[in-house]
């Protein structure tokens, strides 16, 4: 594994396809998102990472400021951008009600996640999946965004479901106006 991590090294997602970036999902950037288990662009421990590289797959303690007035709904995405792919991928989507202010460690999990909290699929499955990445394939950033929305997140255009929708299909057809967002990127490398 370690060879084809070195094989892919100069090949990386990169930030530009990112949610962040999407022009739907612009605004301005006033939400402080910070963590107790790792600082913005810090190493995230091994209990954050997946269960198949001897992780926990324990989503991480995740806080933040108050959302402007208005806000109907707040988006989380994760997503890996050093990963080997022409996108980032998705490592958890999820719909968090306005008046949450944290999410404890383990909040993210598909079968039993926090109260004010709606897991949706990922690239790799419904909620929370730590990083795993390649061997030898160099340190990957774990980028964990919040958007403050004006509208809550109901349906997608020919009435998909939100929690059947693919990650970036459902990214891409947000058009509530995104009122306040934040970042905060963890690192990773096997």
């Amino acid at each position: 594994m370690t060879l084809l991590g070195r094989l892919l090294n100069n090949r990386r997602a990169g930030d530009s396809h990112t949610a962040w970036n999407l022009p739907n999902l612009l605004g301005p950037e006033l939400l402080t998102l910070t963590s107790k288990d790792f600082d913005h662009g810090d190493v995230m421990s091994l209990e954050h990472c997946a269960k198949h590289i001897g992780g926990g797959d324990l989503s991480p303690h995740l806080a933040w400021t108050s959302p402007p007035p208005g806000t109907a709904q707040l988006l989380l995405a994760v997503e890996d951008i050093d990963v080997p792919m022409a996108k980032p991928a998705v490592h958890c989507l999820a719909l968090v009600d306005p008046a949450t202010r944290h999410l404890d460690p383990g909040a993210l999990t598909a079968r039993q996640p926090a109260p004010g909290v709606r897991v949706l699929r990922s690239t790799i499955g419904r909620g929370y999946h730590g990083p795993a990445p390649i061997k030898g394939h160099g340190p990957h950033r774990y980028v964990f965004q919040l958007f403050a929305l004006s509208a809550p997140v109901d349906s997608l255009p020919g009435a998909t479901s939100v929690d059947r929708a693919r990650p970036r299909a459902l990214l891409a057809a947000i058009t509530a106006p995104v009122l306040d967002r934040g970042r905060l990127t963890g690192v990773y490398e096997r």
